[in-house]
């Protein structure tokens, strides 16, 4: 693959192969993102953990203090009493059997659905639709809840469901380029205390093996992973 002038000159000034702390690694990938868009910050941590065993699948979530940027649109499938707190909370779609029926036709337009308890009866017969693109509401997640209104309200704050994939690798965006770097090192520090505290017990030797963070079409920065391990 050919290299541009400019991604030359990025490559020269930074140092990509080093390991970074998370504040400097942040101001790196702040620095190096040239893009005339406001790209994505995304972080991967690589976990000592066989997530093809029950007992050491990580899953979780994590509330960013500053949000991740992006506008996240909501569907609450809600019953009728439900429906005014939901749109209130900030749902952008709220409904039940109308949404239901759009799903099985193959409308998946939104990035989180937020629903009762009481309907996942109904829910569970979209899994095919629902869970390879990961919106399948789940309780761990906090996504089948009966209080649907605090729920909607911590996702638009910046609530996000992280899940350790066939790799054992964690992904998550973490911010957006225009972030204070100090924003994008608290996000991140955030994430990573709480990828921490979900540490499975069947999972043996050392357990955050690597952290990398890149914006999008960035160069990667590795950062030190030690202090998570302690």
């Amino acid at each position: 693959m050919k290299i541009t002038k400019n991604r030359k000159k990025i490559i020269e000034k930074f140092d990509f192969t080093a390991v970074h702390d998370i504040l400097s690694a942040s101001k790196i990938v702040k620095d190096s993102s040239k893009e005339k868009f406001d790209a994505s910050i995304d972080i991967a941590v690589r976990l000592g953990v066989d997530p093809k065993q029950a007992n050491q699948m990580v899953r979780g979530v994590a509330t960013l203090p500053h949000g991740t940027g992006k506008a996240v649109s909501v569907l609450a499938i809600v019953s009728d009493d439900k429906k005014d707190e939901a749109s209130k909370a900030g749902a952008d779609y709220v409904g039940f059997e109308e949404y239901i029926e759009k799903i099985k036709k193959g409308w998946t337009d939104v990035d989180v659905i937020v629903t009762m308890p009481s309907a996942m009866s109904k829910l569970g017969a979209l899994g095919k639709v629902l869970g390879p693109r990961g919106l399948m509401p789940n309780p761990k997640s906090g996504t089948v809840t009966n209080e649907i209104g605090k729920a909607i309200t911590d996702i638009k704050k910046g609530k996000i469901d992280f899940k350790v994939d066939k790799n054992g690798i964690i992904h998550a965006s973490i911010g957006k380029v225009s972030f204070d770097v100090e924003k994008i090192s608290e996000n991140a520090e955030e994430l990573l205390s709480t990828i921490k505290k979900l540490k499975p017990s069947a999972s043996k030797g050392t357990y955050i093996k690597s952290i990398s963070i890149s914006s999008t079409m960035g160069h990667g920065v590795s950062v030190e992973s030690s202090s998570f391990n302690q």
